[in-house]
């Protein structure tokens, strides 16, 4: 049975966006859903000397606006951003390995709205990681709609009798009548990682894929996605 994964582009991910990712068979990204403030669309939590503290991708705002129709507020974002995780992560155990790589995927971030940069993102780092399952964007499917009933439309469009692979989070407001009338599985998929070497004593969980990728090296984060 095909999984379909739908889910909101995130700005650089935790982890368990790109476990997802692994187990759909395809994946869709909502590239025209609202854009939200204070949200993990335009910031991720990255390592803190005592917290986690946000790594911020600053953006313009109107009323109503999508995901694809905001844009970064500050010309200077990607200087920004790589100095803050040069000054984080400078020290980590597979720094010298990833960060030409991190370097080139901000290089190469797109001046487009910030649908396409959290998808160049994720693109990028899922390459890195060989993860191949495709994915589309929502705005090109032409599937209109609203919350659950949106979701059904794209999953039977995709994968007719096919399962929607849903986040944990998913339970508390779709309707599995709905996706079981028209003919489709419902499944949630949790993904609760082991705590790993971060250089400190504490666990700071929830982090980007980045932190993983500076402390636990490319097969160490690959043996985290996997449960291993």
């Amino acid at each position: 049975m095909i999984k379909v994964a739908i889910h909101q582009p995130n700005f650089l991910p935790w982890p368990g966006y790109f476990a997802k990712l692994m187990q759909a068979d395809i994946f869709v990204l909502l590239d025209d859903a609202q854009f939200s403030k204070n949200n993990i669309i335009n910031r991720v939590r990255i390592l803190g000397d005592t917290a986690p503290r946000w790594l911020t991708l600053p953006v313009a705002m109107h009323l109503g606006q999508s995901i694809a129709e905001t844009f970064p507020a500050k010309p200077d974002w990607r200087r920004a951003a790589l100095a803050l995780l040069h000054n984080t992560y400078g020290k980590a155990a597979h720094f010298k390995a990833l960060w030409p790589g991190v370097e080139s995927w901000f290089a190469s971030a797109p001046d487009a709205g910030l649908a396409a940069i959290n998808r160049h993102f994720i693109t990028a780092i899922a390459g890195y990681l060989d993860i191949a399952t495709p994915m589309h964007l929502s705005s090109a499917l032409g599937i209109a709609g609203q919350s659950d009933d949106r979701l059904v439309a794209i999953v039977q469009h995709l994968a007719p009798g096919g399962c929607y692979l849903s986040g944990k989070g998913g339970a508390g407001y779709q309707d599995p009548a709905k996706f079981s009338v028209a003919g489709l599985t419902l499944e949630y998929y949790r993904f609760t990682p082991r705590p790993y070497n971060q250089g400190r004593a504490d666990f700071q969980p929830g982090l980007s894929v980045l932190d993983p990728l500076f402390h636990l090296g490319r097969d160490g984060c690959l043996d985290l996605l996997h449960g291993r």
